[in-house]
């Protein structure tokens, strides 16, 4: 048993993932100079499930990229192990392009902007919207959402554990007290 409530199963995933898609599509009028990259860990398996999503749907392809914000992080100082980098991939360039941003869950929006400041590094992209899959609220920077799978009040002593079948062997979100085991 979980410890834990499941706010999203299987199912409720895949279909946010697909309205998700088709809001991007409408949004952007199809996926001319789009881009999706995920950030790491479980946005890139969210970003990589968009894309296919959109192929289906569209008939067009949607480059994906990876990108690691471990080194942007404005708690790294804080963090008492030294981070691990896994490295970013973005194959293309994003110059002049509609970045879409990809992430699991948006909570205090550092994350994001940890992203940002990475992407620019990187190019200056004509557009970044953001994607995710649960946003929590109790943001401390001016950051919202473009694109929203589901909006999960929650008290800051609980935390959302998004389980994607790539790293998971499941799919699910659950929301749980702080330090409770799953």
């Amino acid at each position: 048993m979980t410890a834990g409530k499941i706010i999203l199963d299987e199912a409720a995933i895949r279909r946010a993932l697909t309205r998700i898609a088709h809001e991007i599509l409408e949004r952007n009028k199809g996926v001319k100079d789009c881009v999706l990259i995920g950030i790491r860990t479980r946005g890139i398996y969210l970003a990589r499930r968009l894309a296919e999503r959109i192929r289906k749907i569209e008939g067009e392809s949607v480059p994906v990229g990876e990108l690691d914000i471990t080194l942007y992080r404005d708690d790294l100082s804080e963090k008492a192990e030294q981070p691990e980098v896994r490295g970013t991939e973005i194959p293309f360039e994003i110059h002049g392009k509609k970045v879409i941003l990809v992430d699991d869950v948006l909570y205090t929006g550092r994350t994001v902007r940890a992203a940002m400041d990475a992407l620019i590094d990187r190019g200056r992209p004509r557009m970044i919207q953001l994607a995710v899959l649960i946003d929590r609220g109790h943001r401390e920077l001016p950051i919202r959402p473009d694109y929203v799978g589901k909006n999960v009040p929650t008290s800051r002593d609980e935390v959302i554990s998004v389980h994607v079948s790539e790293i998971d062997k499941k799919d699910q979100v659950i929301l749980k007290k702080r330090n409770t085991p799953l």
